[in-house]
């Protein structure tokens, strides 16, 4: 039986930073995590969360996320005034926010939905912070009422805000710049390119004298902000991408003779592994290379501001799937499943750069075993293309098996694409909660919460414009 469980909003009512201290976590278990989600796929089947009624779900650690939230706040700790936020975009499911709200983080916003959906989540305003390339006067009118931080993305946002800030707003503004140090290896993730849309390009021919004017001229005006990017972006290039922005604050405070910037937003990005199970880097790695490349960041001379997002959430949340059909064609092994570009949409459309490792499993939710066989992983989108893997070497699948897309906790089941009108996914929320002398396999000790129910049809419907169903057709009087 599905179970449901609450959660209180975060003790800190939003009076500043959270201290440095580690979040409360409960104990995680001592399994690893293959044997921890065989377990939670054997509860998914027997609580009929996955099967006939379920083709497709996806499922967050909870426990998994407290301890990566852990992790994040130690490798911080020594560091006093740094405010972990959360990108909202990476999973924008409340109920997950939640969670991450009641481990102390903040969480950064890029829309209004995101926004909307920050506030539902119990997040105190002066833990929000709002980054888009595109606020609009509303956007930013409804920020600096709420006391929202923003980061302003060009000078032209600047001259916007001058014109909607009231001087009492509590809001911190800042400037986003782009220290342009290079892409990585995935060319649309890396925002710190010659050219890239976001931030003042700070080595273009009077962007530095422009920037420190736009200091001089608003007193206001405290933050800087970078985000060098994401996956595929090595730990090198960040730390460089930051170093840049320490030593632009460090010179503008010097230019106007007066500390006025007093925080740095550094962004996220830290990279996930997908080849393994394993976690690298990590916090503590990415602390270390800024840490070389720009050592007076962690002095205490500026509050820090960071917006990770993947690296906290991915590696805690798979997808589960039935498999519908097999079927051979040109002498290769298809198996069709429920899983596809409509909630693993970054893999079916740049499959080379975002690889999935996938598991196999039989009706009953147990690992399959058996000779392995080189199969194509397709989902039941109307194209092609629609595969998450190619020649994937797995025991043979059959109809009603179960396929898991591990590492799929971040941009993946929480944003799905609409395609086909296929229905978003149900979400659950699971924790074990075997006891000492308890078997973790069995169902009944895996607790499951639900975070998303599955959309309905008459939900595909209505958000398709049934309601103005006949809008169109021209009528006589």
């Amino acid at each position: 039986m599905t179970q449901t469980t609450t959660s209180a909003t975060s003790a800190d009512d939003g009076g500043g930073p959270a201290p440095p201290a580690s979040p409360s976590t409960a104990p995680p278990s001592t399994a690893p995590p293959a044997a921890r989600y065989d377990a939670v796929i054997r509860a998914a089947v027997g609580q009929g969360l996955l099967g006939e009624s379920g083709p497709v779900a996806g499922f967050i650690d909870t426990e998994g996320v407290r301890a990566s939230v852990g992790s994040l706040f130690d490798a911080f700790a020594a560091t006093p005034g740094v405010l972990h936020t959360f990108a909202a975009k990476a999973c924008s499911l409340v109920p997950v926010l939640r969670l991450l709200a009641d481990c102390r983080m903040g969480c950064e916003v890029a829309s209004p939905g995101e926004l909307r959906l920050a506030l539902e989540a119990g997040f105190p305003a002066s833990r929000i912070v709002l980054d888009s390339p595109a606020k609009t006067r509303e956007e930013i009118r409804l920020a600096l009422a709420l006391g929202v931080a923003v980061n302003a993305d060009s000078l032209d946002e600047l001259r916007r805000i001058d014109a909607l800030r009231n001087p009492g707003t509590a809001s911190v503004l800042g400037l986003r710049v782009n220290p342009q140090v290079g892409g990585g290896s995935i060319g649309p993730m890396s925002t710190a390119t010659d050219t890239s849309k976001f931030g003042v390009a700070l080595r273009d021919p009077g962007a530095r004298e422009a920037i420190v004017a736009a200091f001089r001229d608003r007193p206001w005006l405290t933050r800087l902000h970078a985000h060098v990017g994401s996956q595929g972006c090595p730990l090198e290039l960040i730390a460089a991408g930051v170093a840049r922005t320490h030593e632009l604050a460090e010179e503008i405070n010097a230019t106007l003779g007066v500390r006025q910037i007093t925080s740095l937003d550094i962004g996220g990005g830290l990279p996930v592994n997908f080849a393994d199970e394993t976690v690298h880097p990590t916090y503590a790695d990415y602390v270390a290379a800024l840490a070389a490349a720009a050592p007076g960041l962690f002095s205490g001379r500026y509050a820090l501001v960071t917006e990770f997002g993947r690296s906290l959430l991915a590696k805690n949340g798979f997808i589960g799937a039935r498999v519908e059909y097999t079927k051979d064609a040109g002498g290769r092994r298809i198996a069709l499943t429920h899983a596809g570009a409509q909630t693993a949409t970054r893999t079916v459309l740049m499959p080379g750069a975002w690889p999935l490792r996938i598991g196999a499993f039989g009706p009953d939710g147990a690992p399959k075993d058996g000779p392995v066989v080189a199969q194509d992983i397709a989902g039941p989108c109307c194209f092609a293309g629609d595969v998450v893997a190619y020649g994937n070497e797995l025991p043979e699948l059959a109809e009603d098996d179960l396929v898991v897309l591990y590492d799929t906790g971040a941009y993946y089941f929480s944003t799905p694409w609409a395609y086909n009108s296929l229905p978003r996914p149900a979400v659950y929320g699971f924790r074990l909660v075997a006891g000492q002398d308890e078997d973790p396999g069995h169902e009944g000790a895996v607790m499951f919460a639900t975070v998303r129910d599955a959309q309905s049809m008459d939900a595909i419907a209505a958000e398709s414009g049934l309601a103005h169903v006949d809008a169109l057709i021209e009528r006589g009087d």
